[in-house]
């Protein structure tokens, strides 16, 4: 065992664990602003309509453990990996706390998330930043950007859709029209240059590639009300289009997410599953990496990268305040 092993702190959005941790929950997400009551229970209500938590926290100790055993396969205590969440806890700040605590002198930070945005991946960056101030800098931080054109993402993502296909009957698969998914954004990242919606059609169009598929759509979800535009067409919505032009069955491919969550189980599963019943169509969507052994893999090439300096580095500019403030409902 090394010294001082290095540290891979990944970092995923965070869920409340029971009805009460909602209202602290989604104050946090507001940046501090007491959200309304009805806001509180609405939210509430989507929990309890997907069994009351999600795994995500779960998923998230599952893919550190083992990302943990497959890094140290070739030098046992090389590294050490740890999990720290951005609106629940443990937080990234507490968990950093640890690495303090644990000696850790080196740190590849790493958002479960494969895409760059100023509002999402910066409001990650932001809590890192945060932490190494108030610890006194104690980390030499690499901080991973972007990692949705890694090879073995694609792959994986390639397989998740052959194996989503097959929920479909043999005769109809190769007329299934694949739509990728994402969280969406307020419309003034646009006005940034942000790469956000650049890098996801780029994933997509590589995925559809690998598939030998033309013709793919991409649509947006999870919108925040926040009183401003959010890019769309919102997948929902989007149906009524697809349904227009005829379409009867749909793979939704949420690329820009890796794990079970509110998003996918609430929003796809309810919304636009319900949805595309009632317009008569057939939807189904692929299923999500979680720690599945292709991205445990895909994880330790993300490593590799970002310690051969190859990894993307995040942006100067720090996150927008008032726009991390407007994420997602979670």
């Amino acid at each position: 065992m090394t010294d001082h092993p290095i540290g891979i702190l990944l970092m995923a959005y965070g869920t409340p664990e029971t009805p009460a941790d909602v209202e602290p929950y989604f104050t946090h997400i507001r940046g501090g602003r007491t959200p309304s009551p009805a806001a509180v229970e609405n939210l509430q209500q989507r929990y309890a309509l997907v069994g009351g938590r999600t795994p995500l926290l779960d998923i998230t100790n599952d893919v550190q453990a083992k990302l943990q055993d497959e890094l140290n396969r070739a030098e046992a205590g090389r590294y050490r990996v740890y999990a720290g969440m951005k609106h629940w806890h443990p937080f990234i700040g507490a968990v950093m706390s640890q690495m303090a605590a644990d000696g850790i002198r080196e740190v590849i930070a790493l958002a479960l998330a494969p895409h760059y945005s100023r509002i999402s991946i910066g409001g990650y960056r932001k809590a890192v930043e945060a932490a190494q101030a108030a610890l006194g800098h104690p980390f030499q931080v690499t901080f991973v950007e972007s990692w949705g054109m890694q090879p073995q993402f694609l792959d994986m993502m390639t397989a998740l859709v052959r194996g989503g296909l097959e929920q479909f009957p043999p005769e109809q698969r190769a007329g299934v029209l694949l739509v990728f998914s994402a969280h969406s954004l307020p419309e003034r990242i646009r006005t940034w240059n942000d790469p956000y919606e650049a890098q996801l059609r780029a994933s997509s169009a590589a995925v559809a590639a690998r598939l030998g598929r033309a013709a793919w759509r991409f649509a947006w979800q999870s919108e925040g009300n926040t009183g401003e535009p959010w890019i769309g067409p919102d997948i929902c919505n989007y149906l009524e289009t697809l349904h227009a032009e005829g379409v009867q069955n749909v793979l939704q491919i949420p690329i820009g997410f890796v794990a079970d969550h509110l998003e996918i189980f609430f929003d796809i599963d309810h919304e636009a599953k319900d949805k595309a019943q009632s317009l008569g169509m057939t939807l189904q969507r692929t299923a999500l990496p979680n720690a599945r052994p292709e991205f445990i893999r895909t994880l330790v090439a993300v490593v590799a990268a970002a310690q051969a300096g190859t990894a993307v580095m995040a942006a100067e500019a720090p996150a927008d305040p008032a726009l991390v403030a407007a994420e997602a409902h979670g």
